[in-house]
């Protein structure tokens, strides 16, 4: 959704681009302590589902919709009402921080339904029902990318966007003619988003109805239990706390990169919409794999939980070496798909070629991470990478971008260095073997 929403506000210039990278790595901030829940759910519910004790699969979902609203419903509502408090500290520009209040106020009112949606993707992980996810996401982004349209542009604009942009589709602007549309940019793509995150928390939740799930986990027999939470609780908090550290961190990195200038800005937030885009195949093989390595751990069965983690590499290396090198050789392609802006296509082939050259280190350390998780050892993965994120990119970055004066290309140059770390300590740590031993 946040692909769709930087490509579709692109054409409405820097300032505009630069509000919806801003807007949606602070929603990320604020979210990503989720991720340590959903972790939680999907090792627990996965390890369960290993014993065959499939009713607490489903109090492992129960547990997590539960610490999911008692941290997504307040945080939605701060996120809501200080919006136009905390986005000058990050991004200070006469029109792009309005307009970054503007869209984050918005965006974050969706939290809570984005909260429940993760703990959803948890536990029908770790019960090995994925094909739920795919469905999920296509409809849930068929919503957001209909309603973009329409509300950015508005009914009369959307025409328009498409004659020029994509000319092949112009018959598609006939879909927003059945009723009007007012044109509000920026405000737009963040109330598409909003419904389309409620629309995927319908949806999950509509999937506990099917009778494989129903009647197999119990889902809709409400079970709370406090001990398996508290275990749920500590696989998620290091997890969760290092995932709001380093989002934390990557706003900084935003920060930085914005004292240098706004097109720097809005080309560095373009670049990672790009890149996270990317390595969303790769994330579903280390989903899998966090699943199996928990699920055969569960049934004694280590070698192959060791088994999952190399087919996962290798897997992960097929889908983000292709993607990698795509990047190198074609790098204003995938940069034209959002803006038209000729300095922001300067600047973005570079930045795109060191993502595409670094794709293959990438996918060793995400896989490793999500085994890691699955196996229950969420503390060490955390440590490195939050270390890694503050240290190099953080640091760095202010001393060559900033103190130094060695500008935009100097950041990118930290990457190599940043992922090549942390795939070489994930391996390390694999391979040293104490994983094996986690009980939960």
């Amino acid at each position: 959704m946040s692909v769709v929403d930087v490509a579709m506000v692109g054409r409405l210039g820097a300032a505009a681009l630069a509000a919806t990278g801003m807007g949606a790595m602070l929603f990320w901030g604020a979210l990503s302590l989720v991720i340590g829940i959903r972790t939680g759910v999907q090792t627990v519910a996965s390890r369960r589902l290993g014993q065959k004790k499939y009713n607490q699969c489903g109090t492992a979902l129960h547990n997590g919709l539960f610490m999911a609203t008692v941290y997504g419903f307040p945080v939605s509502i701060a996120g809501w009402w200080l919006a136009k408090d905390f986005i000058p500290f990050f991004i200070n520009d006469i029109k792009a921080t309005s307009l970054t209040i503007e869209y984050s106020s918005i965006i974050f009112l969706g939290l809570l339904f984005s909260a429940y949606s993760f703990v959803f993707q948890g536990f029908y992980t770790g019960v090995e029902k994925t094909k739920i996810h795919m469905r999920v996401s296509i409809t849930s982004n068929i919503v957001n990318v209909y309603l973009n349209a329409g509300l950015i542009y508005g009914s009369e604009g959307v025409k328009l966007f498409f004659s020029e942009n994509v000319p092949a589709l112009t018959f598609l602007s006939h879909l927003w003619q059945w009723t009007t549309f007012p044109a509000m940019g920026v405000k737009g793509a963040a109330i598409a988003t909003v419904v389309a995150s409620l629309w995927m928390f319908v949806h999950y939740g509509l999937y506990l109805f099917s009778k494989q799930i129903k009647s197999r986990f119990a889902v809709l027999s409400l079970s709370v239990d406090g001990e398996m939470m508290n275990r749920q609780l500590r696989l998620a908090a290091p997890q969760g706390l290092q995932e709001v550290f380093i989002a934390a961190g990557w706003s900084m990195f935003y920060k930085i990169v914005g004292m240098i200038g706004l097109i720097e800005l809005a080309t560095t937030e373009l670049l990672f919409t790009i890149m996270h885009a990317s390595f969303m195949p790769a994330l579903g093989v280390g989903q899998a794999c966090s699943t199996l390595v928990s699920k055969y751990m569960g049934e004694n069965k280590i070698n192959k939980s060791e088994a999952s983690i190399k087919e996962s590499i290798r897997l992960a290396e097929y889908i983000m070496g292709v993607m990698g090198l795509s990047f190198i050789l074609f790098p204003k392609y995938y940069l034209f798909i959002f803006t038209d802006d000729p300095e922001i296509l300067r600047m973005g082939v570079f930045g795109l070629r060191m993502i595409g050259a670094v794709q293959f280190l990438d996918a060793i350390g995400f896989v490793l991470w999500f085994a890691l998780s699955g196996a229950g050892n969420t503390l060490f993965p955390a440590v490195v990478e939050s270390c890694l994120t503050w240290g190099v990119i953080v640091l760095g970055s202010y001393v060559f971008g900033v103190v130094l004066g060695l500008g935009f290309k100097a950041l990118w140059l930290l990457f190599p260095i940043y992922m090549g770390l942390f795939a070489g300590i994930m391996i390390w740590k694999i391979r040293k073997g104490d994983w094996k031993n986690i009980q939960i």
